[in-house]
């Protein structure tokens, strides 16, 4: 027989939480956030992603075919009827992934579309803002040369004052 321990100090005891019933979904996340709030060092597991269910694979070697005669045994229906479901079960799955799959494709063909248009937009707006900065730059070369033409004629305080007024300009 062991020999008697010390005994053990009394376990801490939890307070009591209320009762809370969620009424509405948002409630109830509310509540699961609180929870999981209350001590933010604990470890939180997230479950991993459920594979996608995928029919079993035929079997490699078939022990007991079939026979085509007539005369079965009772239970050769059960047997037929549940490969007949196995094979529809089969056919459904490939129709899903092969429309799953068209989907995709017609996503991706879309998505490329789309940034071939913005592109092209892109591109369009581009050459828009070039052609308007070179008229910009023409157009003020053009009246800083009439004005230094027409300061020919002016004094020298009106040609300083016309020519801070070209350098503050905003092109």
């Amino acid at each position: 027989m062991a020999a008697p321990s010390a005994p053990r100090p009394p376990r801490p005891r939890k307070e009591p939480q209320p009762l809370v019933i969620p009424r509405n979904a948002a409630e109830e996340q509310r509540l699961r956030l609180e929870r999981l709030m209350r001590n933010p060092e604990k470890t939180v597991p997230i479950p991993e992603k459920l594979n996608e269910w995928a029919p079993r694979p035929p079997p490699e070697f078939v022990r007991d075919v079939m026979g085509s005669s007539a005369g079965a045994g009772s239970g050769e229906f059960h047997v037929y009827r549940h490969l007949r479901r196995r094979e529809y079960q089969r056919q459904d799955f490939m129709d899903a992934m092969a429309e799953k799959q068209r989907l995709d494709e017609e996503f991706q063909k879309k998505l490329e579309r789309n940034k071939m248009i913005a592109e092209e937009q892109t591109a369009k707006r581009r050459r828009k803002r070039k052609g308007r900065a070179v008229l910009l730059k023409s157009v003020a070369v053009s009246a800083y040369l009439s004005n230094m033409l027409a300061g020919c004629l002016l004094s020298g305080t009106e040609k300083i004052r016309n020519m801070n007024s070209f350098l503050l300009c905003p092109f």
